[in-house]
């Protein structure tokens, strides 16, 4: 890494692999001492500024002149090929790639899905689910789990089932699918996979115009009817939006927290000890691993100053969450994994107007999720040493293939 300063090219080219299972790249430490603010170049061709210090990240995410609309030219996409980057630009946009009041217009009627009073309506069942497949765990003779297939992986599944009012008939089906999307399949076998589900879903939301029940499609359906506008295919790709944001990144969390608590027992001990702290210990895990990092890219609309550097209309800029999740600025010791530090303001699930609608389900799946592992299966420990487990590193989303666990 070249010596810069805020603003300058460097040599740095993104994405970059972790080379640690617990810990960012190496890479971004020294830039973001030398230089939060500065010029990289990207694999798929051109550059684009990168942000990786705290301050100067939600400074960008709550700025409007940064745009998320990715079919702009210009816009920073790192992780797709030329191909999936014309489909992407020939279709409607995703609520994420929407900016001021068409985002606005778009978000506002979902974001009552996720208000504390609806989540808490939730919370049974969740827990139902989570002691569903823990049950199965306690029930087999055959060790180790793999914890991955086991929980991780399904709960999310059968949480977003819920949500959308997915019959339970069809939970085997769906989960197969969503599965089958995020695991180390072919290519082709993801793919369809998720023309499958897309069917599944366009179908689903065809029968809840007719047959509504109590869940989100059917209330986003009244509501739109009321309107005197039903816009089936903006449904549709809503369900997607929230099934791919929420599974992948909620299932990663899932076992990587794991890995984390059973590899810092003084940690776990904490937690134990007092369950109250279960929230806090959350918040903590996800800024540790920050495991979706670069996806809150952004494209200038107007010349903006950000953390003392010009940047013109038309440059491409990556706010990189996880450097900034890092950044000993914001948060003292950042290596330190401390369930006590009380961690909110990170970055994990982004900031400003596009922060994940999400959240405060995503927590509390986590919450449910780890203390109910801890609490029934006390003994629960890694089947091989945490840094011989096969972890991914998919350009921008991280986690774990598989999670062997015994007890």
């Amino acid at each position: 890494m070249t010596n810069s300063v805020a603003g300058e090219r460097t040599d740095l080219e993104l994405p970059v692999e972790r080379g640690c299972p617990f810990a960012p790249p190496a890479a971004y430490e020294r830039l973001r001492e030398q230089a939060p603010i500065s010029r990289v170049r990207l694999t798929s061709g051109g550059e684009a500024w990168w942000v990786s210090g705290h301050e100067e990240g939600r400074a960008v995410l709550a700025d409007p002149r940064f745009s998320s609309d990715k079919r702009k030219d210009g816009f920073p996409l790192f992780t797709l090929d030329a191909a999936t980057l014309q489909q992407l630009r020939s279709q409607p946009p995703l609520m994420l790639g929407m900016d001021g009041a068409e985002h606005s217009a778009a978000r506002r009627p979902v974001i009552g899905e996720f208000t504390v009073k609806r989540l808490a309506a939730l919370r049974p069942r969740i827990q139902d689910i989570v002691d569903h497949f823990i049950d199965d765990m306690l029930a087999t003779d055959q060790r180790p789990v793999d914890l991955v297939q086991a929980l991780s992986l399904p709960v999310p599944s059968l949480v977003i089932c819920e949500l959308l009012g997915v019959p339970y008939a069809d939970h085997d089906f769906f989960q197969g699918r969503t599965t089958m999307m995020v695991s180390r399949t072919s290519l082709e076998d993801r793919r369809r996979a998720f023309a499958e589900l897309r069917a599944y879903i366009d179908d689903l939301v065809t029968r809840k115009e007719s047959e509504p029940g109590d869940d989100l499609f059917s209330r986003q359906i009244a509501r739109q009817r009321q309107m005197g506008v039903l816009d089936h295919a903006g449904l549709v790709s809503l369900a997607f939006l929230l099934l791919t944001a929420g599974h992948e990144t909620t299932a990663n969390m899932i076992s990587l927290g794991v890995v984390a608590l059973l590899t810092h027992p003084q940690q776990l001990a904490l937690i134990k000890a007092d369950p109250d702290k279960m929230p806090m210990a959350v918040e903590e895990l996800l800024r540790y691993f920050t495991i979706a990092d670069g996806v809150t890219s952004r494209l200038a609309t107007e010349d903006a100053k950000i953390g003392g550097v010009s940047i013109k209309a038309g440059e491409g800029v990556i706010v990189s969450t996880l450097s900034a999740n890092w950044d000993p600025a914001a948060f003292k010791d950042p290596a330190e994994l401390d369930v006590e530090r009380g961690a909110r303001h990170h970055l994990a699930f982004g900031f400003g107007p596009h922060q994940c609608l999400g959240q405060n389900l995503a927590r509390m799946e986590l919450q449910i999720v780890f203390d109910t592992l801890f609490r029934r299966i006390p003994t629960l420990r890694l089947a091989a040493p945490a840094e011989d487990l096969p972890f991914k590193n998919d350009a921008v989303i991280y986690g774990v293939h598989e999670l062997p666990v015994t007890w």
